[in-house]
């Protein structure tokens, strides 16, 4: 129920950061019906808007993957998601290690892209009928790390924190938020334990134990 600008602005920019290289980057976006036609197309702008090039030049918004073969495989998982079904709104096309910003929908359930981590500037848009249809479509995933979810209404919110498996929950904006001092980590096959300060100390640090029996005190 947020601004769709909004959405499909931070939508396009954290699909595409880092050449979608991100365990947070957004990959699966899911979108209510009474939206949804709505913000299809400012997604697709929003993507078609980024530049892809050179990382080390400043005009350029989404550079290249970390090696030709992540590039070919990224092609080989849209390729099979197109051949199964899906429908490419942009993107699709690999110059070398660069994977130019991808926008799919439709996806088959089970290709790839529908089922494992992309690592690449790849996104997929899903259709639901209400929020619980949403939340089963996040929690379908063997995978559970973040989620973001764009409302203004405070109850949706508590009932998104409560319901999604996933180890965090980003209202009004994407999952692509990570802060030192948070517990930041996974839920089912995303990882176990947690990240941060506390983590870290815990992480340097075994427990002794001392146990005093017969002594006079």
């Amino acid at each position: 129920d947020e601004d769709l600008d909004w959405a499909a602005t931070r939508i396009a920019t954290f699909s595409n950061y880092q050449g979608g290289q991100s365990c947070i980057s957004v990959q699966r976006v899911i979108a209510d019906a009474s939206v949804y036609d709505r913000l299809v197309p400012k997604i697709v702008a929003a993507v078609e808007a980024l530049v892809t090039g050179d990382p080390a030049d400043a005009a350029t918004d989404v550079g290249p993957l970390v090696s030709e073969d992540a590039a070919q495989r990224v092609e080989s998982w849209v390729d099979e998601a197109v051949q199964g079904g899906a429908e490419l709104l942009t993107g699709g096309k690999r110059d070398g290690a660069t994977y130019a910003p991808t926008v799919l929908a439709g996806l088959p359930e089970d290709v790839k892209l529908s089922c494992e981590e992309v690592f690449g500037p790849v996104m997929s848009l899903q259709k639901v009928d209400g929020e619980a249809e949403a939340f089963a479509a996040v929690n379908s995933s063997k995978y559970g790390l973040q989620a973001g979810v764009f409302t203004h209404d405070l109850q949706t919110a508590f009932r998104a924190h409560r319901a999604l498996e996933v180890g965090g929950v980003i209202i009004g904006d994407v999952p692509s938020y990570r802060a030192d001092q948070m517990p930041y980590g996974g839920a089912k096959q995303s990882g176990v334990g947690r990240e941060g300060v506390r983590y870290a100390m815990d992480d340097y640090t075994y427990e002794r134990v001392l146990v005093l029996t017969g002594l006079a005190l």
